[in-house]
């Protein structure tokens, strides 16, 4: 596994458990030499490459605290939580997910393979480049889809997952809510998403699925990240990840096109595979959450960083709201009336 970015000069051992976590699990040796390198790139936990003679692997333990402005605390539990999801996808989609090596749930931390960049590129690093493929984006929306399907109506699976506390901790509080708070005039529309969303169990959600979660692998693409695992509501990740198509298309404009065409075909591969209840209906709950997850990511408590433009943060306030209003029917009207929203006469103080 790997993250955004490496910080140039590794550091010693980050403390001792780390380094008595290998050994107990027999994945370094006592006395060996280790390496450890902090990876960048989360809010949510403290990643490390640790380079051993000859190999290397990667650990990863959940923070009690977020690394953002706002004062966001989250259970540690998670880690285990999102071990089990990578156990439950690697089972499904071995290639799509980095090989698991060991857990110490009590220690909030994990092992797993290192997965070096120049053979996996992070997918958001790519769009922010304009290297824009629309197959790309299709083989994530096949790839979320399968996964859904996998565990719709899954018993087991569901009592697994109850991670009720967990996703409205590091969702539905700072996504939703705290967006509400922000916009009053809004507040009803949101509390009734945030309700809905959290009412609905339907399939096992990864709750993360953003471009810097997933690496382009040579034979598919990789899901990182899943501490917000939760049997619920699938159609949260299926607008989770269009959303960030639809925010890039403001700051990438020379790839526009092919960055909405990106959203519409992802949504397109992804319904292929929704079979556990009617297509319109899951539709009808990612359109009416799209808007509200555009919005979290200038008003939440995770904005966005590459959104610095004040103009563009006003379009999104502007488009956003609009549609919170009057709820589009399908993921693909909400990127037609994005598209068009863009391609309006730029109002003073207002650029696309």
């Amino acid at each position: 596994m790997r993250s955004t970015t490496e910080q140039t000069e590794p550091v010693p051992e980050p403390d001792i458990a780390l380094t008595d976590f290998l050994i107990a699990h027999e994945l370094a040796d006592p006395g060996e030499a280790a390496r450890w390198t902090p990876l960048a790139g989360g809010v949510s936990s403290d990643l490390w490459r640790v380079d051993l003679p000859g190999r290397s692997l990667c650990v990863k333990r959940a923070r009690a605290r977020l690394k953002v402005a706002a004062d966001w605390q989250a259970p540690v539990s998670r880690n285990a939580y999102e071990w089990a999801w990578m156990r439950f996808a690697s089972r499904h989609r071995p290639d799509s997910v980095p090989e698991l090596l060991a857990h110490d749930p009590g220690a909030g931390l994990f092992a797993m393979a290192y997965l070096p960049p120049e053979r996996y590129p992070m997918w958001k690093a790519q769009l922010l480049a304009g290297e824009v493929r629309v197959a790309t984006a299709a083989a994530v929306g096949e790839l979320l889809g399968a996964l859904h399907a996998a565990s719709a109506g899954d018993p087991a699976l569901a009592e697994e997952f109850a991670t009720d506390d967990n996703f409205h901790a590091l969702r539905i509080e700072p996504y939703l809510l705290a967006t509400a708070a922000a916009h009053p005039g809004l507040a009803p529309a949101l509390q009734g998403l945030a309700d809905r969303t959290a009412s609905t169990r339907l399939a096992l959600v990864h709750g993360d699925v953003s471009p810097k979660n997933i690496l382009i692998g040579p034979s598919a693409p990789v899901l990182l990240d899943a501490e917000c695992a939760w049997y619920g509501d699938p159609a949260f990740d299926l607008a989770f990840c269009v959303n960030h198509l639809l925010l890039k298309s403001l700051v990438v404009p020379g790839r526009r096109a092919e960055l909405l065409r990106s959203a519409r075909v992802l949504a397109e591969e992804y319904l292929r595979y929704v079979d556990w209840e009617p297509r319109p209906a899951l539709q009808a709950r990612a359109a009416s959450l799209l808007p509200a997850l555009l919005l979290a990511r200038v008003d939440g408590k995770s904005p966005v960083e590459y959104l610095t433009d004040d103009r563009h943060q006003l379009f999104v306030r502007t488009v956003a709201a609009a549609l919170l209003r009057a709820p589009a029917p399908t993921v693909g009207d909400v990127v037609d009336d994005w598209e068009t929203a863009l391609r309006a006469p730029a109002e003073p103080g207002r650029r696309a």
